[in-house]
């Protein structure tokens, strides 16, 4: 099972050059269940790494752009008039797909974030009176661009609660960027020539996903490992009792929904790197990840220009490892 998943990281990898951080992050959303957000400057293969996942699994990929005109029905579907029987039908919409690209999610109003946001919490959606199940492999992959906030709608601090992992990504170096201009030569060339790109991997099955997140389940988390994990969440919430300027900095600390994803990511972390244990590495590693869209923090710590990098750097220096 491990070799399967490290063969599907490889294949990402190769599709996504320079972005290890991002191909690692979406493996472990899979295996946690739960949903990303990425934010990065535009042209970084954000939809050609979801794309990628769905090549290596056996699953259907759709991409949203979100627009301010777009609709909760765009999403979810809507009933369609059938003149020939006289009936209503429901048209499923691109959230029936087992992972969604949300291009953009900024760029739509409120209650199209909502429809997305309570379909990623409840894995259901409701049209009319009629509740509809989502597929059990359901992975959201929104992104959001730093650059750019001209006619936009920030996302509440609950809705951003939601979503697993908030991952930053940024430019590749230059060495990355000519093995770029020779991958996407070489895949101009094979269409041009109408030639397929050779498929090494074998996809993965729902079903293998399934064993792999029972498997993750059952690893062992030592007590003092436990601790830490949950003295690091104490710490956004009691600042004053481990550093005074991160009580000056922070306002809001995390929830306990951040303590539920800090370990299920901490945990899928552990297991992709083959280790039948929960190690504080492991913890350190997903902290920025899983904490950074989750704090809110006070008019000094943003008139000081304080990052939500600085503030969680902080955060693992003043809390002492098991």
């Amino acid at each position: 099972m491990h070799n399967q998943f490290t063969a599907l990281l490889e294949h990402l990898d190769s599709q996504v050059l320079g972005q290890r951080h991002l191909t690692q992050s979406i493996l472990i959303a899979l295996l946690a269940d739960g949903h990303l957000l990425v934010e990065g400057p535009p042209g970084l293969a954000k939809t050609r790494a979801v794309n990628a996942l769905s090549d290596g699994i056996d699953a259907n990929f759709h991409r949203v752009q979100f627009t301010p005109d777009l609709l909760p029905a765009d999403l979810t579907g809507t009933d369609i008039y059938r003149p020939e029987t006289g009936e209503f039908v429901f048209q499923k919409g691109p959230l029936f797909h087992n992972l969604v690209l949300a291009d953009e999610i900024n760029r739509a109003p409120a209650k199209v974030q909502s429809a997305l946001l309570e379909a990623m919490a409840e894995r259901q959606i409701t049209v009319g009176s009629t509740t509809y199940k989502l597929p059990s492999l359901f992975l959201v992959m929104a992104t959001q661009n730093p650059l750019e906030q001209e006619g936009t709608y920030p996302l509440p601090e609950a809705q951003l609660d939601r979503f697993l992992m908030h991952v930053e990504i940024d430019y590749p170096d230059a060495a990355t960027e000519h093995k770029i201009l020779a991958l996407t030569r070489s895949e101009a060339i094979n269409s041009l020539e109408k030639r397929s790109p050779l498929d090494n991997h074998a996809k993965l099955t729902r079903e293998n996903i399934a064993e792999a997140r029972t498997e993750i389940l059952k690893l062992h988390v030592s007590e003092a490992a436990e601790a830490y994990l949950v003295q690091l969440i104490m710490a956004t919430r009691e600042p004053e009792k481990y550093d005074a300027d991160l009580a000056q900095w922070i306002e809001i600390g995390a929830s306990p929904r951040a303590t539920i994803a800090l370990e299920r990511c901490a945990r899928a972390h552990a297991w992709l790197h083959q280790r039948d244990f929960v190690s504080p590495e492991d913890i350190q590693t997903v902290l920025p990840n899983v904490l950074r869209h989750r704090l809110i923090y006070s008019y000094h710590a943003q008139a000081q220009g304080i990052t939500a990098n600085h503030v969680i750097e902080k955060i693992l220096a003043m809390v002492p490892v098991p």
